[in-house]
């Protein structure tokens, strides 16, 4: 199916509270406009020199925010502000290094290893409060939520219990009601397990393959 019909099928079978977010990592540039002509409004690039080469020019002329989901090294930080709209995070070192480079309020998604996979990213479940409690001090970071990957099963209802632990954790979180922590946003589920993520409570799934084939 050509993109905007993928896009079209994905809205009538989602909650109209759960936002897309198209993952466009290795898609071009005419794709990408398709998606944003079929209405898309939130885009998702792994790597700053991509997004760079991608979007600088879109983002003037459609309204269109662009989050960072993959990993953010020290030397990208500057030029990762600059052409995001929204960074992901998974450790206090980079927060506060952000924090120290900018005078504005840059909003943040914290990457969390729900599975604790050695070869993920991500903060560690059980390290996650006291990181967001340090975080909650930095002046210039407002963190708007949770992001997760569960690890990858063929049978989708597998991922469950780690969609189910992510909402627990955001709601404990929300109860602290602490200073720069919005928690708005809990990002969970891909194109193969999205379905499982939106019964657990993920507000915001993120899509590759399902929308641009």
């Amino acid at each position: 199916m050509p993109i905007k019909e993928n896009i079209r099928y994905l809205r009538n079978n989602i909650p109209k509270d759960v936002q897309i977010l198209a993952a466009t990592k290795t898609r071009n540039i005419e794709q990408i406009k398709e998606a944003v002509n079929s209405g898309i409004k939130i885009f998702g690039e792994n790597y700053v020199q991509e997004a760079e080469k991608k979007y600088t020019t879109l983002k003037k002329s459609k309204k269109i925010e662009l989050y960072f989901i993959g990993h953010l090294q020290k030397n990208k930080i500057n030029r990762a502000s600059k052409i995001f709209d929204l960074l992901t995070i998974d450790s206090f070192e980079i927060a506060s290094e952000i924090n120290k480079r900018t005078n504005k309020k840059i909003k943040i998604l914290i990457e969390v290893n729900i599975s604790n996979e050695p070869q993920k990213h991500g903060c560690k479940p059980q390290q996650l409060i006291n990181l967001i409690k340090k975080l909650s001090t930095l002046k210039n970071i407002e963190v708007l939520g949770l992001m997760a990957m569960a690890p990858y099963f063929k049978n989708t209802e597998k991922t469950r219990p780690y969609f189910r632990k992510m909402k627990s954790l955001f709601n404990k979180i929300k109860k602290l009601k602490l200073n720069n922590v919005k928690m708005d946003i809990l990002s969970l589920g891909m194109s193969h397990d999205y379905k499982i993520a939106i019964q657990e409570g993920s507000n915001l799934i993120r899509i590759g393959s399902l929308i641009f084939g």
